[in-house]
């Protein structure tokens, strides 16, 4: 699906420059399945709005239907994450995309094909959005002498 979805990026004004290898991810919202996720890099000269357009179109004929329940299961999902152009605001498209730096599904496959694209926002690299995200951090230290949890104290384990 996703390599039939690049080809059909490729053709009418749009010219895909790199696809990133695909990875699985869990649902966010209601949907029960398992979604794949990758990242392409299409060079166009059409404006933010012609180019929503576009995908719009490409979805539909992937079967996506118009409306329907927020967050439910769907065929093909296409999105204008970033921009070359930097920020981009109009009625039903906001770029960068405003969700963009917490998801990991969509910071990894990016990451694979655009390392340096900077967030327009933040001025901060693809890969340094994912880094701040994947890191590790320190477990919360418990106050001494105060209970480790309300579930149980340490000596009950």
């Amino acid at each position: 699906m996703l390599r039939a979805a690049f080809a059909a990026l490729d053709r009418k004004g749009l010219k895909l420059k790199a696809a990133s290898p695909t990875m699985a991810s869990a649902p966010l919202g209601p949907s029960l399945r398992r979604y794949a996720n990758a990242a392409a890099l299409v060079k166009t000269r059409l404006a933010p709005d012609e180019l929503l357009g576009r995908l719009k179109a490409i979805e539909q004929r992937f079967g996506r239907r118009v409306g329907g329940r927020r967050w439910s299961a769907r065929v093909l999902d296409l999105d204008i994450v970033l921009w070359s152009g930097g920020a981009w605001s109009s009625p039903g498209l906001t770029i960068p995309h405003a969700e963009f730096r917490s998801r990991r599904f969509v910071l990894v496959p990016a990451v694979a094909i655009a390392p340096h694209w900077r967030d327009p926002l933040t001025a901060l690299t693809v890969r340094h959005l994912l880094a701040r995200l994947t890191r590790p951090r320190p477990l919360p230290i418990a106050p001494s002498g105060g209970a480790l949890s309300s579930v149980g104290r340490a000596t009950d384990f």
